[in-house]
């Protein structure tokens, strides 16, 4: 299966099947076909043990990734595979073990690092930003830095202002660091594997409402390279591009559009950074019309970029602006009524596709 072959989006299985728990966080449920049944959190579980097989340079830090197998288990059995010298428990120090594993990363080892939600990196914000993104460039090149940071972004249920920011476009503003948000396991496990394998620092970013989300995926190794978006829906109306859960949500209001005779095509991005920008304007170039999806806030969002690149590239194709749907520019309310109302979900969509399309 090629890389850019992804399954079928919709899970096989209900989510939050018991069977799909095995006790190492890393094992699937094969099936008759040849491929294997995994959620989420064990495709990058999976990933993760298959390439700290392959290479003994990689080891993981964070709080509570050993012992406890991790906040939201991603990290489940590895302790026991691989000991605690390379899976290792840290205190409560953002900064401290994020300065810790860019220093181990200059010195030829491939640290990932788990921040337990990625509202959690702020304290370590001055490692990331001006270590880790520019320490390569700074030394012409003989310090690569070799580091995954991973852990989930967003909001998750009701965890209020402070647990509820989608940090892609703060971090995807500065030079040197890879933005990574897949919206599957199959791209969860492929963009994990081609993280660990590249000489960059990388910020992958999850989102804990998906880790229980299913999904065939292959047993043999792939990896898929950044900067390469997907089509997930093909439609002539208008382009709807997301990332992450809000593909999710851009495929319901798809589905609902279709019925009021709205064909939309839903792409998702993949990466931030590098952006498959070719890819969504070639839609754009089919559709004439397209709408951005996004968790963050509109000011300065990643939505803000690709309208402005559509502009540079597919201007004259377009007929009407780009709409861009995102979270609304508030701290994020704890009620479920207004927590929905805060996020891109499905019937802000709609509303942004029909706008676009004059309905």
């Amino acid at each position: 299966m090629s890389a850019l072959t992804a399954p079928p989006l919709k899970a096989s299985r209900p989510i939050n099947t018991k069977a799909s728990e095995p006790i190492n966080g890393h094992k699937g449920i094969l099936l008759s076909d040849g491929t294997q049944l995994v959620n989420m959190r064990m495709a990058i579980c999976q990933a993760l043990y298959e390439e700290m097989k392959r290479d003994p340079a990689i080891f993981i830090m964070g709080e509570e990734v050993a012992q406890y197998n991790g906040a939201y288990k991603v990290t489940k059995g590895l302790l026991d595979e691989f000991g605690a010298e390379r899976v290792i428990d840290t205190p409560i120090t953002e900064s401290g073990f994020a300065g810790l594993a860019i220093g181990a990363a200059m010195t030829g080892l491939r640290p990932v690092i788990e921040f337990m939600s990625w509202n959690f990196s702020f304290p370590a914000f001055d490692q990331i930003i001006s270590n880790a993104s520019k320490m390569c460039y700074m030394t012409g090149g003989m310090f690569p830095i070799p580091l995954v940071m991973r852990g989930p972004n967003g909001a998750g249920p009701r965890v209020s202002s402070q647990h509820s920011h989608a940090v892609e476009a703060l971090y995807s503003h500065f030079p040197g660091l890879i933005v990574v948000s897949p919206s599957t396991p199959y791209d969860a496990k492929g963009l994990m594997k081609t993280a660990l394998r590249q000489p960059n620092p990388v910020c992958f970013l999850e989102n804990e409402m998906l880790y229980n989300y299913e999904q065939d995926i292959p047993t043999a190794d792939y990896a898929i390279p950044f900067g390469k978006g997907v089509v997930r829906r093909e439609g002539g109306d208008c382009t709807i591009v997301a990332i992450n859960r809000c593909v999710h949500w851009a495929l319901e209001a798809a589905d609902a559009l279709a019925k009021d005779g709205i064909a939309c095509e839903v792409i998702d991005r993949r990466t931030i950074k590098p952006l498959d920008i070719e890819l969504i304007a070639e839609s754009v170039r089919k559709t004439s019309r397209c709408v951005v999806v996004e968790e963050c806030y509109k000011t300065g969002g990643v939505g803000a970029e690709i309208a402005a690149q559509l502009m540079e590239r597919v201007f004259d194709d377009l007929d009407a602006p780009v709409g861009r749907v995102t979270t609304t520019e508030n701290p994020m309310p704890y009620a479920a009524n207004l927590e929905h109302e805060t996020l891109p979900k499905p019937h802000r969509i709609i509303a942004a596709v029909k706008q676009a399309c004059y309905r």
